[in-house]
C-alpha cells in the first residue's frame, strides 16, 4: 500500500461520519481517488434505492480527496452533482479527477457508480471546486 493511501485511509477513519457510513478509501494518488460504499437498508430512502444524499456525500468526500491530492489541507467550496439515474445496487464506487488546478483551488469531477450483480452504472456526475485550508498540512 502506498504512503498516500495508507495517510488518506486515517484521515477517512477520523471522519466519524463516513465510519458511520462505512465508507472505504479504495485508491488515493495524485490527482485521482476512489472511494467505495457498501449499501445498507439504512442508506436507501422509501422507494428502495440509494438516499441522494449519500450519493452526494460520497461525491463530495471523492471530489475532496482528488483536490486534496494536489492541494493538501482541503474542503469542497462548491459542488453540483446530476443525478443520472436511481442508484439500486450493492455498493457506490465514486471516482474522482483533479481537472485543474492551481495553487488556491482545484476544479474536480467525480462520476458515481452503482454496482449491482457485478455491473457498474453510472448513477450521477458530479464537479466541485476544492480549496485549501488552515496551514496546508497533509491531512485532507
Amino acid at each position: 500500500m502506498s504512503d498516500m493511501l495508507e495517510m488518506g485511509r486515517k484521515v477517512l477513519a477520523s471522519q466519524p461520519f463516513s465510519t458511520l457510513l462505512g465508507t472505504q478509501l479504495t485508491t488515493f494518488e495524485l490527482g485521482h481517488a476512489e472511494l467505495q460504499l457498501p449499501l445498507r437498508p439504512d442508506h436507501l430512502q422509501q422507494h428502495g434505492f440509494a438516499h441522494g444524499g449519500v450519493v452526494s456525500y460520497l461525491a463530495d468526500n471523492a471530489l475532496t480527496y482528488a483536490g486534496g491530492s494536489v492541494l493538501n489541507n482541503v474542503v469542497t467550496l462548491e459542488m453540483k452533482i446530476n443525478y443520472t439515474r436511481p442508484a439500486i445496487g450493492d455498493r457506490l464506487i465514486a471516482r474522482a479527477q483533479v481537472v485543474s488546478h492551481g495553487k488556491t483551488q482545484a476544479v474536480c469531477r467525480c462520476d458515481v457508480f452503482v454496482v449491482a450483480e457485478g455491473v457498474e452504472t453510472l448513477c450521477a456526475a458530479a464537479q466541485g471546486t476544492i480549496v485549501p485550508v488552515g496551514g496546508g498540512a497533509k491531512t485532507l
